[in-house]
């Protein structure tokens, strides 16, 4: 919608985890060098954790599109499920048929497969998104199948990625065998201040270009101070600044518009709510504190959504009129059309008339002329 006002070939602050748009903070690049070296290195287990919208999923992505032909990959992203159903998805990731077969059926296959995989030169990886869902028996499950091994190598290597909760099940005691098992452990910090403005210039950068807006003072502090430097949360405020300044037809995005995403995106929820004290400073008034950063991402998500919903439907209706309106304009130009038609025949019709006109009044003086000179001739010589 404002990307042709802005001079963008794509949305910039799009909420799906692309790759493309990838930036590469302090922590973010520790992350990646990680989860580079444990695929590399052929590592057992690796773990990845961070806030909610931090950009776990954007990073995993990224080593996905880098893996090489040589490795085969099985992706998890449901978790809210027990430990034979997430054997099944594995397998099913896999191309391993599932159906009708029990645990012990499954995991004997599963373990054909990786052994046909590694006697092929191919390294089979399993990547577990939102980690922190599955159950300790799950968790346990993912254990044992870390002891599928060859004589001198492991079958299969296994990436977790969760939110920080997922550290605090690990380390219960019930679970500390996975705990000791895992090689590389990385956490992904949100954005620092800096980060945060770099960040946002570098998404605009990567569809047009970080100067077709212009960011007034105090405008990527307030951003900093209301995202906590979330990139989700980033994306939220900005997606919302950049149509905001289109509708207002500007290019300049200065503190009261922030504060109007702000508070737009914390509408109707108490426990979010800006309250300004001057022009360049703000602060959070708090009468309902969400328990989580996952709950203030959801709330504020949910707004998002819902003033999403309400611009598709205000754009749904302009289309509507404007295919109305056109409608409308074709069906005047048709009645004109038809009435250039009717005045031409009208016209025509008319020069007809006068033509008659003007053929009547000759054939009447000529009628008349003629009697004259019939009168004329009985008077001189008599009746016949």
């Amino acid at each position: 919608m404002y990307t042709e006002y802005f001079g963008l070939s794509a949305k910039p602050f799009e909420l799906l985890p692309n790759p493309k748009f990838l930036y590469l903070s302090k922590g973010h690049r520790k992350a990646l060098s990680y989860l580079q070296y444990g695929v590399q290195e052929h590592a057992g287990f690796t773990l990845l954790t961070g806030e909610v919208g931090s950009g776990k999923t954007t990073l995993v992505r990224d080593i996905i599109n880098k893996i090489s032909s040589d490795t085969t990959l099985a992706m998890i992203f449901n978790t809210r499920v027990d430990s034979q159903q997430l054997i099944e998805m594995i397998n099913e990731d896999f191309g391993l048929k599932v159906e009708g077969k029990d645990k012990v059926q499954l995991l004997r296959e599963l373990n054909d497969f990786l052994l046909a995989e590694c006697s092929a030169g191919r390294q089979p990886i399993i990547i577990i998104d939102e980690a922190q869902n599955l159950s300790p028996e799950a968790l346990e499950e993912i254990r044992l199948l870390s002891n599928l091994e060859a004589d001198s190598f492991k079958l299969i290597q296994i990436i977790l990625v969760g939110q920080p909760e997922l550290k605090q099940i690990i380390a219960k005691p019930a679970l500390r065998q996975l705990r000791q098992r895992i090689s590389i452990s990385c956490h992904l910090n949100p954005l620092n201040r800096d980060e945060t403005e770099e960040y946002i210039f570098h998404r605009l950068a990567t569809v047009g270009s970080r100067n077709c807006v212009t960011f007034n003072d105090g405008v990527f502090d307030m951003i900093y101070r209301f995202s906590g430097g979330i990139p989700r949360l980033i994306n939220l405020i900005c997606d919302f600044l950049l149509l905001s300044a289109f509708v207002e037809e500007t290019k300049i995005i200065d503190i009261e518009l922030v504060k109007d995403a702000v508070n737009e995106l914390s509408f109707e929820e108490p426990g979010i709510q800006l309250v300004s004290t001057d022009s360049e400073q703000i602060e959070l008034h708090k009468e309902r504190i969400p328990s989580t950063m996952d709950e203030r991402l959801a709330q504020i998500e949910e707004n998002y959504a819902k003033l999403n919903a309400s611009r598709s439907e205000k754009e749904a209706i302009l289309e509507r009129l404007s295919s109305q309106g056109s409608i409308l304009e074709y069906l005047i130009n048709q009645q004109q059309s038809q009435f250039s038609q009717f005045e031409e025949q009208l016209k025509k019709i008319s020069s007809q008339i006068d033509r008659l006109r003007q053929m009547i009044l000759v054939d009447g003086k000529r009628t008349g002329h003629q009697e004259s000179l019939i009168l004329e001739s009985r008077a001189k010589n008599g009746p016949f």
